[in-house]
Parts: structure tokens; sequence; C-alpha cells
């Protein structure tokens, strides 16, 4: 009985051997099979989106001032929200 080395009759093949025989453009032209999104918005419901967007404040100042109310009269800061904020703290650190 004869060895031929740790690869066998065939000696040692890479990962990607000769017993690859896939062509490697079929996964360039599956790709292109896949269904695509598409969206097509008219001009006059772009400028409406467009318009309301615009229309948004940037900073809500009704929530502002009720934050700052909260603040001045003491009750923003509870316990909850300090450990809350230290536990946030820790993780981040950790």
């Amino acid at each position: 009985m004869q060895i031929y080395g740790a690869g066998g009759v065939h000696g040692v093949q890479g990962v990607a051997g000769p017993h690859n025989t896939r062509p490697t453009e079929a996964p360039q032209a599956a790709s292109s099979l896949q269904p695509q999104d598409e969206l097509q918005l008219s001009s006059t419901s772009a400028a409406s989106f467009v318009d309301q967007v615009n229309q948004v404040p940037d900073i809500r100042q009704d929530r502002v001032a009720s934050i700052r109310a909260a603040i001045a009269d003491g009750s923003y800061e509870t316990a909850d929200k300090m450990d809350q904020a230290l536990s946030a703290l820790l993780d981040e650190i950790a």
C-alpha cells in the first residue's frame, strides 16, 4: 500500500479548489432579477410634502416651556430619572 500524502489522490487543494465549476458571472445575473423598489411622486404631492415639513418648527416651544417650568418648581429631577441617568452613564463607561 502506498500513501500519497495528506491530500490524498488529488493532492492539496485550496478552499475554492478545481471542483468548483460554478460560473463567475451567475451572481451578477441573478442580482439583476431581484425586484427593486420604486417610488413615484407627482410634482404637486412632492411640493405638498415639502410645505408640510417646512411648517414643522425645529424647536417645540410648548415642550421647552413645560420642561423649564418643571425644572423651576423642582418636579423635573426625580429619583427615578437620576437612577436611569446614572445607569446609562455606567453602561457607557463599562
